[in-house]
């Protein structure tokens, strides 16, 4: 929810506006949002006594009936848009979609859209409550450790276009959103460990005791859930709740003053400045959570090259990666792409690397004045370090899978594109293929939005904007 003030100015030749808007949301911890012991969601729905959800179709798959008994139970006439959403649907089309739902649904300008889902279902339905009479509310729901831990935090909404990620988009803040642990229950240990890697991140730069609780916790977080499955005990979900709260606080005071992104200096891109490289050379591109794993890990040993760590907490940082089976390094990550991530980041931070680095664990620093000799001496020196390690530095089912890609509607051609993809991530990651976007067990899908590049024509890396592995529109060009 947002207010603006503005005065108005004669100027010689015209006039000058001043304007300024206040910016103002909220987030509760509420475990079983959709529990009917618990009315918070409902009574934001009191005043208009109906409820329009945009959701994920596995989402609802697990969790539909439930949503539908709670809204029941407190009076609210209930209608669903389920979609199928993955990165490739990240569309337009699909952003179109939820708009006819809302013309339909008559949606008033101030009546919260409900957003349930991981990143990719509140980027799309966030941007449609953006432009949709130019400002419609909306109140977010989020499922997964991503979606929960990161994506919660920003207010940015936006669609795929072309084959350009988040080129069409917008700043536009929920009115409230719901922070609920428990899906994790129904969450992939796979993902579970893949958004371990952005607590990793904000910690390492920003915030030492909660690195300390996830070196302590590490396996049994990643096992349990964040503590939230059957079996875990009270000290590691007392520990969880402890590091998802300082993560996100943490989180939410470097970000807030800086919603829209003007200042450059970011201490959350942490993991960053390479990473989108990473996603984009193998064959099966890397999880998102991996991909910033690996330049946080050659990050770290930047840092201690420079003196900025000392040897034990350089230590301490890759082996709680290690410990995480999150990547620290990949096959395909030499000087070419060393180079060529480089010159691109350079050319989205305003030809200034600002490399977030820890300086020393627990705070950062931002590095300008690295040349390639000094970035290259110091990947050779990681990758030697990174023999000492579990795989050579290699994650644990660090390949997209289904649960990452998301399956649109009637598009046999894409599924099939897709089914092939995941049938070579769970070759890799020693899994079994998932057909026609079910994951087994009753997973949800996935984290929902860790990609950070849409696919190319040609299969080529053109700096940041375009792909990975030659998919367009679902298929393999």
């Amino acid at each position: 929810m947002s207010d603006l003030s503005a005065t108005v100015s004669e100027t010689k030749n015209g006039f000058h506006v001043d304007g300024y808007e206040k910016i103002s949301y909220d987030f509760t911890f509420l475990d079983g949002v959709f529990n009917v012991a618990n009315p918070q969601l409902a009574e934001c729905y009191k005043r208009w006594g109906r409820v329009l959800a945009v959701t994920d179709l596995n989402v609802y798959n697990i969790y539909g009936e439930q949503i539908e008994r709670y809204f029941e139970h407190y009076g609210l006439t209930l209608k669903v848009h389920k979609t199928k959403i993955g990165e490739k649907a990240k569309t337009v089309p699909t952003f179109l979609s939820i708009v006819d739902s809302m013309t339909e649904f008559g949606i008033y300008r101030k009546e919260p859209v409900l957003v349930v889902g991981g990143g990719l279902v509140t980027d799309v339905a966030g941007f449609a409550c953006a432009a949709y009479r130019r400002n419609t509310n909306f109140i977010r729901v989020p499922t997964t450790v991503i979606g929960l831990i990161d994506a919660s935090v920003s207010i940015k909404v936006a669609v795929n276009y072309g084959n350009y990620k988040n080129r069409l988009g917008a700043y536009h803040a929920p009115i409230h959103t719901f922070l609920d642990f428990t899906f994790l229950r129904t969450l992939p240990t796979a993902q579970i460990r893949n958004g371990f890697a952005e607590l990793i991140k904000i910690s390492t730069c920003s915030h030492l005791d909660t690195f300390n609780l996830l070196d302590k916790y590490c396996e049994e977080l990643i096992e349990t859930g964040f503590g939230r499955t059957d079996g875990a005990s009270r000290e590691v979900r007392v520990a969880a709740d402890q590091i998802n709260k300082d993560g996100i606080h943490e989180m939410l005071k470097l970000e807030t003053p800086n919603l829209h992104e003007i200042g450059l200096d970011r201490v959350i891109a942490y993991g960053h400045t390479w990473s989108p490289m990473h996603e984009l050379v193998p064959e099966t591109p890397l999880r998102h959570g991996h991909a910033i794993s690996i330049d946080m890990a050659y990050s770290a040993t930047l840092a201690n090259s420079r003196k900025l760590i000392s040897d034990v907490e350089h230590r301490r940082i890759l082996d709680l990666f290690s410990r995480a089976g999150l990547s620290m390094d990949h096959p395909q990550f030499d000087e070419e792409i060393l180079d060529k991530g480089t010159a691109a980041i350079l050319k989205t931070r305003d030809g200034k690397l600002r490399a977030a680095v820890p300086s020393p664990l627990g705070s950062c620093k931002f590095l300008n004045d690295v040349d390639s000799e000094e970035l290259n001496a110091a990947l050779r020196r990681h990758k030697k370090i990174m023999k000492q390690y579990p795989r050579n530095g290699q994650g644990i089912e660090a390949y997209v899978d289904a649960s990452d890609t998301g399956y649109t509607e009637n598009n046999n051609t894409e599924v099939k594109a897709i089914e092939t993809a995941a049938k070579e991530a769970g070759d890799l990651n020693g899994n079994s293929v998932i057909h026609g976007g079910s994951v087994p067990n009753g997973y949800v899908n996935g984290t929902n939005g860790l990609m950070e590049k849409l696919a190319s024509g040609n299969g080529t890396v053109d700096g940041l904007s375009n792909g990975v592995n030659g998919f367009v529109n679902g298929s393999r060009a």
